[in-house]
């Protein structure tokens, strides 16, 4: 049978699940590397998470009657997010992830998204040439940081917990540093209560959704970025993603304790400014 592309729903939470993870534990041991998911358990709640929620659309391909991959794009914002793509191992190269990532490419155009974002494995060579002939262009290298908490303040800069009022001033500090917000992220981090602000000189200059892999952060300045990481208590998931042309605070992490576990691609379609400031991404963009 050909391959049946669909939406997603809640009943292919478990397969999609047990695919996420044999795919990216099993492209990671090749290249020896740790997985980005402890188990098969966390994989397979991600996925659900995404199901769930109203700002991500899903596809799942199935091929013989039987699920064989599934994709993701994230829809709270202007600018998509796309990922996790992930198809089964022992059923690649068959041209499954070419169609998971048109199928989602198809949908951001119709919704006449600005743009749609993601990152990759720097190491997964495949990949990256799947997204570039798809015609994502390369932006930056990201360094994974994962470590114990730095626990240091940057002189002149407090950082507290978001509330619901901050969200026009985060969105506007994300528009002035990326040309566009990201606001559906927050709010969703707001719910959450892991959202966080600094604020220096009676303004407020940072925001981070979270310190984790699937977190941003934006800041006027590096040491608003600084002191971000530096009040977090933990770094969720692999860890943090810090843009490698950013030296400063990239080697600042790396003096105070964290270490880098792997490379990461950020590739974009469409809308993409050169950030005018300083920030973190998502493992989603």
């Amino acid at each position: 049978m050909d391959l049946l592309l669909r939406p997603g729903t809640r009943a292919d939470t478990d397969e999609c699940g047990r695919i996420c993870f044999d795919a990216f534990d099993r492209i990671a041991r090749e290249h020896g590397f740790p997985s980005d998911f402890p188990s098969q358990d966390a994989a397979t709640g991600l996925v659900e998470s995404l199901l769930d929620h109203p700002g991500f659309y899903s596809v799942v391909a199935e091929r013989d009657g039987r699920v064989v991959g599934s994709n993701f794009l994230d829809e709270r914002s202007p600018v998509g997010g796309v990922g996790p793509v992930t198809v089964d191992p022992d059923r690649q190269n068959h041209g499954t992830g070419r169609l998971l990532m048109e199928d989602v490419m198809h949908r951001a155009a119709q919704r006449h998204a600005p743009g749609i974002r993601l990152l990759q494995s720097s190491y997964h060579c495949r990949s990256f040439a799947l997204y570039a002939s798809l015609g994502f262009e390369f932006r930056e290298t990201l360094a994974c940081l994962q470590g114990p908490p730095i626990g240091l303040t940057i002189a002149g800069h407090t950082v507290r917990t978001a509330t619901d009022a901050d969200l026009a001033a985060c969105n506007d500090l994300c528009r002035r540093v990326h040309g566009t917000d990201r606001g559906g992220e927050v709010i969703d981090a707001l719910k959450q209560g892991t959202a966080r602000v600094v604020e220096h000189d009676g303004r407020l200059t940072g925001y981070a959704t979270d310190l984790a892999f699937f977190a941003h952060a934006v800041g006027e300045t590096t040491d608003d970025i600084k002191a971000l990481i530096g009040a977090a208590t933990a770094f969720a998931g692999p860890g943090i993603l810090v843009p490698a042309n950013n030296s400063a605070l990239l080697q600042w992490g790396l003096r105070n304790g964290l270490k880098i576990t792997q490379l990461m691609t950020l590739m974009t379609i469409g809308l993409y400014n050169e950030p005018a400031g300083a920030y973190l991404p998502s493992i989603l963009y």
